[in-house]
């Protein structure tokens, strides 16, 4: 699954140990899904949108950029 979480964080100047905080997960949670190694769950999904303040579909997607 595509996703822009690695742009989004650079955007805002967070790392992914920030990140990772704000969002209650471990650095490597981060880094598995901004690598497209890790879905995340519907609620860890949801958080990310939240945080990002946009629609959970305009983050993930099925195909590429």
């Amino acid at each position: 699954m595509y996703n822009t979480i690695r742009d989004l964080r650079g955007q805002r100047g967070l790392t992914q140990a920030q990140l990772a905080d704000q969002l209650g997960v471990s650095r490597q949670t981060v880094i598995a899904v901004e690598q497209g190694k890790y879905d995340p769950s519907l609620p860890l999904a949801f958080a990310i949108a939240r945080l990002f303040q946009l629609p959970v579909e305009e983050i993930f997607r099925p195909d590429g950029p």
